[in-house]
């Protein structure tokens, strides 16, 4: 096998069948394929087991968070390039090509990222810098309200050709190719984080052992954003902020982690202000009585 495919599976439903079928019919051939199910009930897994037997499915019985899932989900593959993928996710055809002559032509390359695409056809900004203090703080403030600002904007490098490859400081976990040998190196994910930052932790440690992190455009998937989450809107904010945190706790050195209770506060209070936003959003609509 020239390369693997692990899918860590949430109650996806029937995007994991459509993800699962994208690589089947991949153009490089058999591909070595694992799905991770992480306690889903939502009926995706027997729909696969009935619709592609032969898939393999590791089941370790509970939600072990999306690290801990592509861990296992690699240890069971053997192939020396392995792409981690969110149920949600369907590779185009020509993809995995193009992404695997990067790992041919460049032997230090450790994380290719391809170009991510919206259910609209729209770029989904998966090529990013790593998040300084003061680009997190403004993107944290602004980003919803005015995801035109500058620390957004630097943060997602919107200014960047998304046409061009280029070197990244860290990809989106929702789609990534990986080298097994630079994983060895580090140690695989991090499975600390439970969910979100999982992704940067990783690119960091490898760009910090001396590999190159990159973005493909010539490569395509295309993205159904949260769908395994979206039913739980309190738990991602709740796993969300926490990452955030232990990114900051293990990367912050010298006098920056005196500002780590600091953080600490921001990040308490930002979830506050996210889960009381959702609670109003979510309401139910109260029809009035009328007579």
């Amino acid at each position: 096998m020239q390369w693997a495919a692990v899918v860590v599976n949430y109650e996806a439903g029937h995007m994991l069948l459509a993800c699962v079928h994208a690589l089947v019919g991949s153009e490089l051939g058999p591909v070595e394929i694992v799905v991770v199910d992480n306690g889903s009930e939502d009926g995706s897994v027997a729909m696969l087991e009935r619709d592609y037997p032969g898939i393999a499915i590791v089941r370790p019985g509970a939600n072990l968070g999306y690290g801990r899932a592509a861990n296992l989900g690699i240890a069971a593959t053997t192939a020396p390039v392995i792409a981690v993928l969110n149920p949600d996710v369907e590779v185009e055809n020509g993809a995995a090509a193009h992404m695997l002559n990067r790992f041919v032509d460049d032997p230090r390359l450790a994380a290719l990222g391809p170009a991510i695409l919206n259910t609209d056809g729209s770029l989904y900004p998966s090529a990013r810098r790593a998040p300084g203090i003061t680009d997190a703080i403004g993107h944290a403030l602004l980003g919803r309200i005015a995801p035109g600002n500058r620390f957004t904007r630097a943060y997602r490098e919107l200014d960047a050709d998304p046409e061009i490859p280029r070197d990244v400081d860290w990809l989106s976990g929702a789609a990534v190719w990986l080298r097994r040998d630079a994983l060895d190196v580090v140690g695989g994910w991090d499975e600390e984080y439970f969910m979100f930052f999982e992704d940067v932790d990783l690119c960091r440690r490898l760009n910090e052992a001396g590999w190159r992190v990159s973005y493909e455009p010539a490569a395509c998937v295309t993205h159904v954003v949260g769908v395994s989450r979206a039913g739980r809107p309190y738990r991602s904010i709740y796993w969300h902020h926490r990452a955030a945190y232990r990114y900051a706790a293990n990367w912050w050195q010298g006098r920056r982690r005196l500002l780590l209770p600091g953080a600490a506060i921001f990040l308490a209070a930002r979830g506050l202000a996210q889960g009381l936003r959702e609670s109003v959003r979510t309401r139910p609509k109260i029809e009035p009585v009328t007579e």
